[in-house]
């Protein structure tokens, strides 16, 4: 029995309101991906990014293109 169902599909987010962003560690190296909100400099987090496929999921499933910025 599965308890909750895998979305299929691109999500959205207001590209007028956020903006998307690695926040990465400069100790451990550890890297999530969020939406920094424009206005007030608050990041939410999305999901954890362990390698380059993450990084690939992340970028389809909000349809990203080209380069995330690093916030550390």
């Amino acid at each position: 029995m599965r308890l909750w169902k895998k979305r299929s599909g691109t999500k959205s987010y207001d590209p007028a309101a956020v903006k998307p962003v690695l926040k990465c560690s400069i100790c451990t190296g550890e890297q999530v991906a969020g939406f920094q909100d424009l206005r007030t400099g608050r990041i939410d987090e999305v999901m954890l990014i362990r390698g380059e496929r993450d990084l690939q999921q992340f970028l389809s499933e909000y349809g990203i293109k080209g380069e995330v910025e690093k916030v550390y």
